[in-house]
């Protein structure tokens, strides 16, 4: 079960819960929770205490919590639910003006439990005065799920905002190649407006005998164009031996499809405290997907982007089948965003165009694609890439399906 609790929890509280559990011969996790917005008012006094208190009222404010800084001083911190909207946020910030308050907008997290046992003792833990609720676990995906969050969360990468309306292209070689490859690159492609740069550092091939990525070079060369273009990367880890220079660098972490379902490397993963970009695993089902999201979650990694890339089947006209109906049902089924890479599913230039507008017609938050200089002396994937040079001739052709589904950069 997932146990919410209230904001004001002190650590002895944690203490007798944690205490609780192991009493019925359970390991209960701690884990922060999904971001919300909070707004710190300060020197709170008299009449103004009084009207704050009518703020919770308002259906997109979670809770007030108040502090006295001095005899009838007050620090009041207003949270906003997780289903609030940037025109929640101004509503209050229009009322906090009118009343005189002075304030400052933060995040805050709400903390929550996991018991991984569903059973009656969930009804006492409900009646605990520092709960807010227990969620049975159920299914096997929860904090992915609508039921944790109604509303769609959305995902930072170096300021790059990806979901909730914001969509972004994520745009680099399949490989880093050499520092002299990525830099024509990126100059083409920030030039274009790409705010996230991809790159493989390691490459898991089929093959033993396919080009593996340059390793710790590669990474060296993702540092330099970060600091020469003042972009975010992100990068593949492959193994858990080298993902703490993974994370030194990237922004953040892809899980490529073969390592979906690595489940200790997820864990490891989530520990480092990125954003994670998790594709599907090529021959994962679609509740496979969000339960290998539910791990990164589980573990206190709430920065997810589920990202579809196509799956095998028996068709041969593709390199993968990219399964549109996976998108259609992470964006009903989960509050994650959800990018799609067309060119893992196609194989090849000419097809990509077009599955670049199915998916965002699908409701894809973004777009990762693979975009080099010269395409056909690449080491990897030669055929799927795009010329950088014309990457901003295929980006603006896509930007009428990407107002049209609302959708902003």
């Amino acid at each position: 079960m997932i146990i919410e609790l209230k904001y004001n929890v002190t650590p002895k509280q944690i203490a007798a819960l944690s205490d609780l559990i192991r009493q019925h011969g359970r390991t209960p996790r701690l884990l922060n929770g999904l971001k919300q917005i909070v707004f710190n008012i300060s020197a709170v006094t008299g009449a103004i205490r009084d009207r704050l208190q009518e703020f919770r009222t308002l259906p997109f404010v979670d809770d007030l919590l108040e502090t006295e800084t001095a005899p009838d001083c007050y620090e009041i911190r207003l949270f906003f639910k997780l289903n609030a909207i940037e025109e929640n946020v101004w509503d209050t910030m229009a009322r906090l003006s009118a009343l005189h308050c002075r304030y400052v907008r933060s995040e805050g997290e709400r903390r929550i439990m996991i018991d991984p046992v569903d059973d009656a003792l969930a009804d006492t833990l409900r009646q605990l005065p520092y709960v807010d609720s227990v969620m049975p676990a159920g299914r096997r995906y929860k904090l992915v799920s609508r039921e944790y969050c109604r509303t769609d969360s959305a995902v930072s990468i170096g300021g790059a905002v990806i979901g909730r309306g914001n969509f972004q292209f994520i745009a680099g070689p399949c490989a880093v190649e050499s520092l002299e490859q990525m830099r024509t690159a990126a100059a083409a492609l920030t030039r274009a407006g790409v705010r996230i740069i991809r790159g493989g550092a390691f490459k898991p091939r089929t093959s033993p005998y396919d080009f593996q990525g340059l390793g710790r070079e590669g990474l060296d060369i993702l540092r330099q164009i970060k600091e020469e273009f003042g972009v975010a990367v992100t990068t593949e880890a492959v193994s858990t031996e080298t993902l703490r220079e993974v994370a030194e660098v990237a922004d953040c972490i892809q899980i490529g499809a073969r390592n979906a379902q690595n489940y200790n490397l997820l864990e490891r993963v989530a520990d480092t405290g990125k954003p994670v970009l998790l594709k599907r695993g090529m021959a994962s089902t679609v509740e496979e997907w969000f339960s290998a999201a539910e791990y990164l979650m589980a573990r206190g990694c709430f920065e997810v982007i589920l990202c579809e890339r196509g799956i095998k089947t028996f068709e041969s006209a593709t390199r993968n089948t990219l399964d549109l109906s996976a998108v259609v049902i992470a964006k009903r089924e989960t509050h994650l965003p959800v990018v799609v890479d067309p060119c893992h599913a196609a194989g090849r230039l000419a097809l990509i165009p077009g599955l670049s507008r199915a998916a965002i017609a699908a409701g894809a938050d973004g777009l990762i694609v693979e975009a080099h200089p010269n395409p056909p002396e690449a080491l990897s994937d030669a055929a799927q890439q795009i010329p950088t040079a014309d990457f901003a001739q295929y980006k603006d052709d896509l930007q009428p399906f990407i107002a049209l589904m609302e959708k902003y950069q």
